[in-house]
């Protein structure tokens, strides 16, 4: 298994450090500090009470859990949240009730999980024509729907 040394910093006395649900698991879980109240098609910042010092060439991609997915409206407004590797403030977990009943997140609450990703900034190149491919500029369902 390939670990990585995450420095973090607790903002809140009430704040969890993330946990692994198994072994093998690739996500940790995030925890709300607060308890909200999410009304249908509303949007709120879910605070974790943590900032993390993730290190240059990685960041942290704040995604769901299947479990709240699977079970509840609420989704991760901006799937997957983006942690840059400068950023120090508190990682919030923005989430958006999709169903039509409301919905409460307890204090504690598993809201999110977060994976540590490696990532390459781009060096742009201007050309006048890109190279061709079979596929060409098909998209958005050119292969089909079904």
């Amino acid at each position: 298994m390939n670990t990585i040394k995450i420095d973090i910093k607790k903002l809140h006395e009430d704040a969890v450090i993330p946990t692994y649900g198994t072994e093998g698991a690739a996500g940790f879980d995030f925890y709300s500090i607060d308890d909200y109240v999410v009304d249908p098609g509303k949007t709120v910042i879910v605070k974790t009470g943590l900032a993390v010092a993730v290190p240059i060439g990685y960041y942290l991609a704040v995604v769901p859990r299947s479990g709240v997915s699977a079970k509840t409206g609420i989704r991760i407004a901006n799937s997957p949240g983006t942690v840059d590797a400068d950023y120090r403030g508190e990682v919030g977990v923005i989430v958006t009730n999709t169903s039509n009943d409301t919905f409460t997140i307890d204090k504690g609450y598993r809201i999110a999980q977060g994976i540590i990703l490696p990532y390459f900034q781009a060096q742009f190149n201007l050309v006048d024509e890109l190279d061709e491919t079979a596929r060409g500029a098909g998209g958005f369902g050119h292969t089909g729907v079904k």
